[in-house]
């Protein structure tokens, strides 16, 4: 129907963790996030929205940021930690402590931030709707994050 096969990463094999671009696809996102490594990695990137990964280490953060253009979602698999938000960068009102299986929802606009208050990595997948990092990102560590930038 598409001209290629589509991909699927199966509840039992360990899941390659890449960008699979514009294409149909499946995979196993809790697995997926669980096994995700790094800081970042786009898991898909389209025309209209992008999934990545993420591992946030103990006592570390994503850094506070904020999205002009775009609504983010992200759904912890595993961990613990406190979001922050709010519509100027220095009055962060909303506060709640979240943990597996807590989704979060930041609009456009809106000032942010995931804290690690657990004693092992927050293992999460973040959906951007358009997408906010480049096809194939990968970000091995927050340093390389914040050299991206």
């Amino acid at each position: 129907m598409y001209g290629y096969p589509m991909q699927y990463a199966s509840r039992q094999e360990n899941i390659e963790i890449r960008d699979f671009g514009n294409r149909p696809y499946v995979v196993n996102i809790e697995k997926a996030a669980e096994q995700n490594q790094t800081f970042r990695t786009a898991q898909w990137t389209g025309n209209h929205f992008q999934v990545t990964l993420m591992s946030i280490g103990v006592e570390e953060d994503i850094g506070l940021e904020m999205h002009p253009h775009t609504d983010q979602f992200l759904r912890i698999e595993e961990g613990k930690g406190i979001v922050r938000m709010g519509k100027a960068k220095n009055h962060l009102t909303f506060k709640r402590n979240v943990s597996e299986n807590d989704a979060i929802i930041v609009p456009a606009g809106t000032w942010h931030n995931l804290i690690n208050t657990g004693n092992t990595p927050i293992k999460l997948y973040s959906i951007y709707a358009p997408p906010n990092h480049p096809f194939g990102t990968v970000h091995v560590t927050k340093a390389d994050a914040l050299a991206a930038e």
